[in-house]
């Protein structure tokens, strides 16, 4: 049977989309699959929901014959954040189908190459938005020259990024330049026509991805940020909702974690039931149980991911974690809300596949609205400043 646009167009929407949408929700990070996907609470194009401050004071110990405990008014505030855009994007040239046209299983080779490049860029990014603040922060600009940017952590930034480089106000200072080179120094060498200097751009600035500034979701960054509103609430005139936040830790123990548990759920009500923290932290927590003669078990979390466990509580390591940091979550109270799940898009008569204007190429995309949000702030922690090994 020959190969067309109308089989290829087919396959993506019978075949691939199930597969992706699994890859991308359950193996894209270990905390992402063990969070609930919900289109509860998403209200047009903002996700709405409501929390309660404090407790109900309607209970109470009386007389057999007296009254009876007044109703009390229960604090509620909403939390609001607007839904993000996800998007993949795949293309094929016309060239390439066309000599695909008489060979099934070369088309099919073609379309699993896109979709593996596909699943392997949405998972390296939306594995990132997980850590991230919203605002698309690649990595913290110490200094800068003609055409380079100095960095101390190169972890978020790759050869071939297109990014824009930011300024303290959140202003995009220059936009849409090509990461060259990343050296082990903390070099980002951008692929840049003219000079950096006398532009602002330095300590206070931050690269972003290309077009995402303020466009992504709400990720543990922003959570225990210092940004005066998260989901619409004011964290100062509310400190009640700011997680726990230990900073300084310096040489890591069991106490340190059963402290910062203990202190989560006497203020929450919740329970830690999840940990998450860089390589280097892993490494000195294992350091400190192996002195003391006490080997860690593992366990195997949903996604097939591994994990080693604390008391019942996975601890998992993230590539995007920032160094010398652990976060001590719980799932329960957070869920990544959707008005679906993953689709394509398509046009009038219902095809995904669809020729660039001007161009022999066909594209299709893939797009998802969602948005994290964490309905119980306060019952989350972090230590940082943790010595790493």
């Amino acid at each position: 049977m020959a190969v067309n646009l109308t089989n290829a167009d087919s396959v993506l929407k019978s075949t691939y989309l199930d597969a992706v949408s699994e890859q991308l929700n359950f193996n894209t990070n270990p905390f992402l699959a063990v969070i609930e996907q919900t289109s509860n609470d998403v209200w047009g194009k903002d996700v709405k929901k409501a929390i309660i401050k404090g407790i109900n004071n309607g209970v109470s110990a009386g007389d057999e014959d007296g009254n009876l405990p007044a109703a009390d008014k229960t604090n509620y505030y909403q939390m609001t954040a607007t839904l993000k855009n996800l998007y993949g994007v795949i293309e094929i040239s016309d060239k390439a189908i066309r000599a695909s046209e008489n060979n099934a299983g070369a088309m099919v080779n073609l379309l699993n190459s896109e979709m593996e490049n596909l699943i392997k860029a949405s998972k390296y990014h939306f594995g990132r938005m997980l850590f991230g603040e919203g605002n698309g922060k690649l990595v913290d600009i110490d200094m800068a020259d003609d055409e380079n940017v100095y960095v101390s952590n190169t972890e978020n930034v790759e050869k071939g990024m297109i990014v824009d480089i930011v300024g303290e106000s959140g202003n995009v200072i220059v936009s849409g330049i090509e990461i060259k080179n990343v050296d082990s120094e903390g070099g980002v060498i951008l692929n840049y026509s003219g000079s950096l200097q006398g532009m602002g751009v330095g300590q206070g600035c931050y690269l972003s991805k290309h077009g995402m500034v303020g466009k992504e979701l709400t990720g543990l960054g922003a959570i225990f940020g210092n940004q005066q509103y998260l989901y619409g609430i004011d964290t100062i005139a509310n400190p009640w909702i700011k997680p726990y936040k230990k900073t300084g830790v310096g040489a890591i123990d069991e106490i340190d974690i059963q402290t910062a548990i203990d202190e989560i759920e006497k203020r929450s009500g919740g329970e830690v039931d999840f940990i998450i923290c860089s390589w280097g932290v892993r490494r000195a927590l294992q350091k400190a149980f192996s002195a003391n003669k006490i080997a860690l078990p593992t366990m195997e979390l949903a996604g097939g991911f591994k994990a080693m466990s604390y008391n019942g509580i996975p601890i998992v390591v993230d590539r995007f974690c920032p160094q010398g940091t652990m976060y001590l979550l719980n799932s329960k109270d957070f869920a990544l809300h959707q008005l679906c799940d993953w689709q394509w898009l398509s046009d009038d008569d219902g095809r995904v596949l669809k020729q660039i204007p001007g161009k022999p190429v066909y594209t299709a995309t893939l797009v998802k609205y969602a948005e994290l949000m964490c309905s119980r702030p306060n019952g989350q922690g972090m230590l940082t400043g943790i010595a790493e090994a």
